[in-house]
Order: structure tokens, then C-alpha cells, then sequence
């Protein structure tokens, strides 16, 4: 069975669009289109009902979630060597990273646009907005300084983490946050956007 990804452009759902094309993955990817609210439409609702991206229809299931859809692929094709998977330690230290990538540091991005989840008393609106250049800059910061020990997050080896955190490092400047504070992240970010599968995504969602 051909995996079904679901995804929208500029969202989380980069990291795993990467991670399928870097495993070599049989898949086929459907664009969502957010202006268009097609993850609020029936059909989409029936595969996930969160309303939001990524999904992953496999032939058990469907799989929603970043972290999840990561090391689903990364142990669906282990001969990519995306993940640790004979190093319960190791696995579970990746595992660590890319769930504070999930709740913390993309919840505090999404203070800036989503904040109507959160509260609905407009003054909590601009408090939120004016919070994200501080709350997001402050967990980059604890990457920059130890959690990225480099040249790849899990230090000389390539994995799922890396196309997470290039993800979310795109949006740093949306955010506003002083990106001179963080010379580590961006020159990881800079390497992940030279790869040539990493170029290939982004054209195709940005197409």
C-alpha cells in the first residue's frame, strides 16, 4: 500500500515530508490548502479529526502528529539510518528533543497567529503576540546552548530531528526573534536548506 502524507505549505508538516523523501519512501503527498480551510472539509475531517497537519494514512492506520510520523518512518525504513533504532538511550533521547520541538517551542510560535485557542479576551490576544519574540527566542536559546550539540542535533549523525528543527527554525524571523543570538541554529538551517532533498520538498510545496 502507497502511504497517503497529508500536508499544507509552511506548516509542522515539512519535517515529515522530508523525512519521507529521505527514506526513500512509497507515498503519495496530498496538499492542503489552509486559505481554503480544506482541513476543516468532511473528507478530510473523516482522517483526522484534529483539523490540522500532518497525516499519515499507512495500512494500519492513520498516524497525525510530528513526532509520531518520524519515528514511524524512521523505523518503516531503517536502512535510511534516520534514528537511533537499536539504541533505546539514543532513541529516547531523540524522542526528548522532538517532543519539546512539539510542545513547547511550537506552541509558543503559535501564540503569535492561533492565539484564539488559547483565550478570547482580545487584551489576552495582544499579550500573547507581544509574549512570542521572548518565549520563542528563550527556547531557541536552550537549543542553541546544549540541546543542538552538532554538527547535527544528535551531534555527527543525520536523523529525524534535524528535518523537525530545520522546520521550525524557518519561522524565527516571523517571530521575531534575534536571530544574531542563535549562530548555531541558523548555520544548521542553512546546511539542512543546501540538501538536495530538502531543496526538492520545499519546490514542491511551494510550486
Amino acid at each position: 500500500m502507497t502511504l497517503k502524507f497529508y500536508y499544507a505549505p509552511h506548516t509542522c508538516s515539512l519535517a515529515s515530508h522530508i523525512a519521507l523523501e529521505e527514506a526513500g519512501a512509497d507515498y503519495e503527498a496530498i496538499r492542503l490548502s489552509f486559505a481554503n480551510e480544506d482541513q476543516r472539509k468532511p473528507g478530510y475531517l473523516k482522517i483526522n479529526p484534529k483539523a490540522r497537519v500532518p497525516a499519515l494514512v499507512t495500512p494500519r492506520g492513520v498516524l497525525t502528529e510530528t513526532p509520531a510520523l518520524l519515528v514511524y518512518i524512521a523505523q518503516s525504513y531503517p536502512k535510511a539510518g534516520l534514528a537511533p533504532l537499536d539504541d533505546p538511550f539514543a532513541l529516547g533521547e531523540m524522542q526528548a528533543f522532538n517532543s519539546y520541538l512539539c510542545s513547547t517551542v511550537h506552541i509558543a510560535h503559535a501564540h503569535r497567529m492561533r492565539f484564539y485557542r488559547w483565550a478570547d479576551d482580545p487584551a489576552a490576544h495582544e499579550a500573547m503576540k507581544k509574549k512570542v519574540p521572548q518565549s520563542v527566542g528563550e527556547a531557541f536559546a536552550l537549543i542553541e546552548n546544549g540541546m543542538l550539540r552538532g554538527p547535527w542535533v544528535m551531534g555527527d549523525t543525520y536523523s529525524i530531528c534535524d528535518m523537525y528543527l530545520f522546520t521550525l527554525a524557518q519561522w524565527l524571523e516571523a517571530d521575531s526573534v534575534d536571530i544574531t543570538k542563535l549562530p548555531r541554529v541558523i548555520d544548521h538551517r542553512a546546511r539542512m536548506a543546501a540538501r538536495p532533498i530538502v531543496q526538492k520538498v520545499i519546490a514542491e510545496e511551494t510550486r
